[in-house]
């Protein structure tokens, strides 16, 4: 789980350019959306595809999507349930 997470993060830093934070100072638990990264709907849509390319798993749809996208943790619990 600590290897996904710590994936999950390294790829919203260096894929998505995620700025002003650092791997460390990303929580587990921190919004990837509003408040927390402020990631974006287009962040969203980049984020399926990066998932996909480095985890092999599909987020099918927007329900999924939106519960796994909460948090770093909700996303690597996904991945790891979906593999």
């Amino acid at each position: 789980m600590e290897e996904t997470k710590q994936k999950i993060k390294e790829i919203l830093i260096n894929d998505l350019k995620v700025q002003g934070v650092t791997v460390d100072g990303i929580s587990d638990t921190d919004p990837l959306f509003g408040e927390g990264l402020e990631l974006d709907s287009l962040d969203a849509v980049e984020l399926v595809v990066l998932i996909q390319k480095h985890f092999g798993v599909q987020i099918a749809d927007m329900d999924e999507g939106r519960k796994a996208f909460e948090s770093i943790e909700c996303l690597a619990r996904y991945i790891l349930d979906n593999k």
